[in-house]
């Protein structure tokens, strides 16, 4: 099954797409405004994007733009007849395609099936084999010898650590709540841990942090969970 995130204004039309994808078997994810969109993103192992230009808060240019940033999802604008400029800026930016409204269904679900084809046919949906070596930044993690170096000095971490650090260099930009990192590293019941996470949080930073109190790598996004800046 194929996750696919909605993200429009008009929750009517967030609605109709809805009923259409489902009927075809795909799962939606909903969102009203470009950082919604982004949010979800961040949490969901989404597929495919659908979504409008013109939104409060952060329309679909911008949220085109970030999305770009973290990930090659195909994305499939939302465009109004009088959007040319709009249609020509989101394709130069990073957008797959686009369609114009009132969209026709037969079109919208033909054109989705083109894109996820496209996606899947170049890997993008495919499982991806763990790398031995990840490299961000100043920090390099070798997970064949389970080493970790910062600017090609060793780093001593603790198995927890080693853990945590991996789970965050394989993702990139996503967010993980405490529960999910627990969960992830413990294997275990993650309900009340969230103080556990960040002690050993907290001791990562002091070891692959040039100022811990200024974090350049592991950032904490408030009220969510923490991530590592790609």
């Amino acid at each position: 099954m194929y996750n696919i995130l909605v993200c429009d204004d008009e929750k009517d039309i967030v609605s109709a797409l809805n009923i259409y994808l489902t009927a075809d078997g795909y799962q939606v994810f909903e969102a009203y405004n470009g950082k919604e969109a982004i949010e979800l993103l961040q949490k969901e192992d989404i597929h495919l994007v659908l979504m409008d230009i013109m939104m409060p808060e952060m329309n679909g240019i911008s949220a085109m733009v970030k999305i770009r940033e973290m990930s090659n999802v195909p994305v499939i604008l939302l465009t109004a007849k009088s959007e040319d400029t709009d249609k020509v800026l989101g394709l130069t930016v990073g957008a797959d395609d686009y369609v114009t409204k009132p969209f026709n269904p037969v079109e919208l679900q033909a054109r989705v099936k083109s894109q996820l084809r496209r996606y899947m046919q170049l890997g993008g949906g495919a499982v991806k084999e763990p790398k031995d070596v990840l490299c961000i930044g100043g920090i390099e993690l070798c997970d064949r010898t389970k080493t970790v170096t910062l600017d090609g000095e060793a780093v001593a971490l603790t198995r927890t650590e080693y853990d945590i650090l991996k789970l965050l260099m394989e993702n990139p930009g996503k967010v993980f709540s405490p529960n999910q990192i627990y969960e992830l590293v413990w294997k275990d019941n993650p309900y009340g841990t969230e103080n556990t996470v960040a002690v050993h949080i907290r001791h990562l930073r002091e070891k692959v942090e040039y100022n811990p109190a200024e974090p350049r790598y592991l950032k904490v996004v408030w009220g969510r969970g923490y991530k590592i800046e790609a």
